[in-house]
């Protein structure tokens, strides 16, 4: 049974310390290569709910893969939730065992697939992780993702999409995943597609968001400009929010880029925007927003809102439908 937080505990919360566990491998059939988790959980408490993390596919090696996003995956199994990242098909510590995978480059389907594996064995994982085993509510499932990760999450959250293979329509939707945050998500296609990577990335262009009604928050950085995807600038990356029926939430985050401050990594050397201090209200934020979803009655949204984007430094601003 879930218990609300104060707004005092919230504003200055007693993190606990973390396990972290990896590679919990398992293996499935069709796959060409095992599917590789890590595991990141708090020493203590029971009844844990699930962020299901899916990397993006950035310029460095290991941030896309299991091994990436420490500075949220720490933050949240520290704040109470239990982290579970795969290791994607599209991760570059797997471009030479799977370049001529079926599926390459994108593996658009295998992405999402990968996370109801997880769900579909999350028992197996709970029991492979020291300490673990009794200690999630399987039923208390959401779902994050960062740029490409966001594409994925969109799907699985009811996001349509046109294969390109076939020309028909697909929905992903996983129905055990009760809300998600989608970090610096892609945005629509059609005639705004418009820029030198849309032509090598077309599947980005073929989601429909209209029927991803799950609730989400959608995350984007007002200096996040997609020009090789797009000439839309920033807003393109809300779309998920504009587009997409309610219940929405859109934080868009000052100054930010589409590294968002530096989530991918600890001092990764590639983020634009490197704030240590944005990294830490986005962890905060999301925390907070994916609590309140999954304890409906917690005020830690609310409370984390009004210290983070009211007065006089925001971090950003908050709407939603």
């Amino acid at each position: 049974m879930s218990t609300s937080i104060t707004a005092e505990a919230w504003v200055a919360p007693v993190p606990v310390p973390v396990l972290s566990f990896s590679p919990v491998v398992l293996s499935v059939p069709g796959r060409p290569v095992d599917l590789q988790v890590r595991v990141s959980a708090p020493s203590t408490g029971t009844g844990l709910p699930v962020i299901l993390l899916s990397h993006g596919h950035g310029p460095s090696n290991n941030l896309s893969s299991l091994n990436g996003y420490a500075p949220l995956a720490n933050f949240w199994a520290a704040h109470g939730f239990v982290v579970v990242q795969p290791t994607h098909l599209t991760s570059r510590t797997l471009t030479d065992l799977v370049a001529d995978a079926p599926g390459a480059p994108d593996f658009w389907r295998s992405r999402a697939e990968d996370m109801t594996h997880v769900l579909d064995r999350l028992e197996v994982i709970e029991n492979a992780v020291p300490q673990l085993a009794g200690r999630i509510d399987p039923t208390k499932v959401a779902l994050a993702g960062h740029s490409l990760g966001g594409f994925t999450a969109a799907l699985l959250l009811g996001a349509g999409l046109t294969d390109p293979g076939t020309g028909n329509l697909v929905h992903l939707l996983e129905p055990r995943i009760k809300a998600g945050v989608l970090l610096a998500p892609p945005g629509r296609g059609g005639d705004v597609f418009n820029g030198p990577m849309a032509e090598r990335w077309p599947i980005i262009g073929a989601v429909d968001f209209s029927t991803m009604t799950a609730p989400a928050l959608v995350v984007t950085g007002d200096k996040d400009d997609p020009r090789h995807f797009t000439d839309m600038g920033p807003d393109w990356h809300a779309d998920p929010y504009t587009l997409a029926p309610g219940p929405k939430t859109l934080l868009t985050l000052f100054g930010a880029e589409h590294g968002l401050g530096g989530i991918a990594g600890y001092d990764a050397a590639e983020t634009t925007d490197e704030s240590p201090e944005r990294v830490a209200a986005l962890a905060r934020l999301t925390a907070a927003y994916l609590r309140t979803q999954l304890h409906p009655g917690d005020n830690a949204w609310q409370t984390a809102c009004e210290a983070l984007t009211t007065g006089p430094n925001p971090v950003g601003r908050v709407e939603s439908k």
